[in-house]
């Protein structure tokens, strides 16, 4: 089977990765890749991974890569491509693909969309306005004393979730969206939701429009710094499992959450087939949805995928054909740790271009794994060219062993500026 995979970051890299793994899998091309994509090989034929300079969102340019190398399954990673319906595209001219559709793929390009869909189908989540006027939006705001989140509508690189706690920091948010337009297009209107205390954790559930198959939980670490203090990030690390969600309270996550939400998506008609990907806080009152997304989490993935005991040729095809009824997800004991490197200033402005040291040294390591996110190839050399630049990832017996064996990992790998954080599970341990 020939695989095309879209996409360019620390997610894509994994799926590289573990596809690669399959033996169904006969050819592989990312589009547009990164640097460390295009050094990896197929298990059952020794072939390189191809990456095709081709962007995420040139749906056009994507179809036409499709339909020339004959790809019998694409997956789409990042999520512009599905908002924007490359599913939708790819199927329209008779090519398998998977990923959420543009009407499922709302639930995660549209938080409006997403917040009123569980107040309909009543799924637990936080007390939540939608508004486009500033006034109404200052009011609700007041109304829950300032403590809140204020969420722009579309998507916004992860990076659209103002948290404030007092009334100052909640009006400065909502100009900063509304009306100083900080996230353009995206930020048209936006969600306040009250402020929910507790243990924020992610989970995943692979889901064909029929069934839905429940992750291992995981736990994302969004700020920039020690301490979860800084500003918000697309993600500095992750671990999985967590220790705060026994069995038979993810039993319950399944019957409040993640049923009523496929009740819901078969009475409104949506046929969801993918990944979706809730945050979840585990608050005094039970567990309540934060947010959805429709594709894989990053830097999850690079934490899941090395625990994933499955094909994931096999999964996604399924997935893709609405069988996922007939295959049961299986997993590793072991624990997974993922310490981002990132480029110096990030998330704010950041230098590109600069040398990475030490890659081979720590791929030599057992267990382990360095994904490349921001990395490009030139000359011989692996040059950061992103704000999140490697994910380095390690496995063990123990949370412990594997959170130990990603810092030395890390501690093998120097770029100018290199930033990361060093509580990466720190939270399970205590």
């Amino acid at each position: 089977m020939k695989v095309l995979v879209i996409g360019s970051g620390g997610r894509e890299h994994a799926l590289v990765w573990k596809l690669a793994q399959s033996p169904h899998v006969k050819a592989l091309w990312c589009a547009p890749g990164n640097g460390g994509i295009g050094q990896e090989r197929l298990l059952g034929n020794g072939e390189q991974v191809q990456c095709k300079p081709v962007a995420a969102e040139n749906l056009s340019a994507l179809l036409d890569l499709a339909r020339e190398q004959k790809a019998d399954l694409t997956v789409v990673g990042p999520d512009n491509p599905l908002a924007l319906g490359i599913v939708d595209l790819f199927q329209a001219h008779g090519l398998k693909v998977w990923g959420p559709n543009q009407k499922a793929a709302q639930f995660e390009a549209s938080k409006v969309f997403a917040q009123n869909f569980m107040e309909r189908h009543g799924i637990p989540t936080a007390q939540a306005g939608t508004f486009t006027g500033v006034s109404e939006a200052t009011r609700f705001a007041a109304s829950l004393g300032g403590k809140c989140a204020v969420k722009a509508d579309g998507l916004a690189l992860g990076k659209g979730v103002l948290i404030c706690r007092e009334m100052a920091e909640a009006e400065a948010a909502i100009q900063e969206i509304l009306v100083q337009k900080s996230f353009g297009a995206a930020g048209a209107s936006i969600v306040i939701q009250e402020l929910l205390e507790g243990m924020e954790i992610s989970l995943h559930a692979l889901c064909d429009g029929k069934v839905a198959h429940l992750f291992p939980t995981s736990q994302d670490h969004k700020r920039a710094l020690d301490n979860d203090a800084g500003l918000n990030t697309g993600g500095m690390g992750t671990y999985s499992p967590t220790p705060f969600l026994t069995p038979a309270e993810t039993v319950a996550v399944e019957q409040t959450i993640l049923a009523p939400w496929l009740r819901g998506c078969q009475a409104e008609g949506i046929d969801f087939r993918g990944i979706l990907y809730p945050g979840i806080m585990l608050t005094a009152q039970g567990p309540k949805v934060l947010e959805f997304n429709a594709r894989f989490g990053d830097p999850e993935t690079q934490v899941y995928l090395p625990r994933l005991k499955n094909d994931l040729f096999e999964l996604l095809s399924a997935c893709a054909e609405g069988a996922l009824g007939r295959t049961e997800l299986k997993w590793s004991p072991q624990p997974a740790v993922c310490v981002v490197l990132a480029s110096g200033g990030y998330p704010g402005a950041y230098a590109r271009g600069k040398v990475i040291h030490g890659l081979a040294a720590a791929d030599a390591l057992p267990d382990t794994k360095v994904f490349h996110a921001g990395t490009v190839c030139q000359g011989g050399d692996i040059l950061t060219s992103g704000g999140r630049v490697l994910g380095v990832t390690a496995w063990a017996d123990t949370l412990a062993g594997a959170r130990q064996a990603a810092y030395a990992a890390v501690e093998k790998i120097s770029f100018e500026g290199r930033q990361f954080r060093r509580d990466i599970a720190a939270k399970a341990l205590k």
